[in-house]
């Protein structure tokens, strides 16, 4: 598959530097099921590999919801099924993708769909979100795609605690004060919002920012201040010995804007 090829359960548009992928099972409120799994899992296979891609944005079609989690009837008939090697949506098992990603939430975000937010480095919400991992009502617990890993990791523990253990619904504005979005949106304007973030991203060296998202990612791993600081970084490496960081320098001497070749 290739970026310009059509995909069935999500639509991709390419804008320049910009890759924007679209969940489009709006007849299910964008839940997943196997097929949709695999399908953005190659899309962010392209994504990654493809050096004039610098940012994604994650959002869906219509206002009523972002993902609501796994297509439960699709379930039913095809049994359990193991995720493809980018795990839910592509993107929750994903350890090695360091260009950022954007979440614009347009709509119900529940189960999966929070999974899917957690894994994204930004995030946007239309006002009217409601956001919820219901799974203990049913009996079971967000197992799926690391959301249980990752609350805690990304959000004060009272509140991981809160959206994981009580399966309520909380509102956009709770969301932000939770830490669990960046920006609210008005309704119908999330990806709006998300592409102005993207031009602030785009206006970074693309390396720099992979540098600065894998130094992030991967020294969590690491208890030690002492060591994470002394660790060395792959894309940091790189980084500093890209064209980019001439090209930076010079450019801010000269008063002018830089232009990133990404190399």
């Amino acid at each position: 598959a290739t970026l310009s090829s059509s995909f069935e359960h999500c639509h991709v548009e390419r804008e320049g530097h910009l890759l924007i992928i679209t969940l489009n099972r709006p007849e299910v409120l964008n839940a997943l099921h196997l097929p949709a799994h695999q399908e953005l899992s190659r899309v962010f296979d392209l994504y990654a590999e493809d050096a004039g891609l610098r940012v994604a944005i994650v959002t869906a079609t219509g206002d009523r919801a972002f993902c609501v989690g796994t297509d439960l009837k699709s379930l039913a008939v095809t049994g359990g099924y193991d995720y493809p090697r980018g795990g839910f949506a592509g993107i929750t098992t994903r350890f090695d993708l360091w260009k950022p990603v954007i979440a614009a939430i347009n709509g119900l975000c529940l189960g999966g769909g929070v999974e899917i937010l957690a894994a994204c480095d930004l995030a946007v919400a239309a006002e009217h979100t409601e956001f919820g991992l219901p799974e203990p009502l049913v009996g079971l617990a967000a197992l799926g795609g690391g959301a249980l890993q990752r609350l805690p990791r990304q959000l004060p523990m009272k509140f991981a605690n809160e959206l994981v253990l009580t399966g309520k619904r909380i509102s956009t504005q709770d969301a932000l004060r939770m830490g669990l979005i960046n920006e609210i949106a008005p309704t119908g304007q999330a990806l709006e919002k998300a592409r102005a973030m993207a031009q602030q991203l785009l206006a970074c060296a693309p390396l720099a920012l992979e540098a600065s998202k894998q130094v992030m990612q991967m020294s969590l791993a690491m208890p030690n201040l002492d060591d994470a600081m002394q660790a060395q970084y792959p894309a940091a490496k790189r980084m500093l010995r890209s064209q980019d960081a001439i090209e930076g320098p010079l450019a801010f001497s000269q008063k002018r804007t830089p232009q990133w070749t990404g190399s």
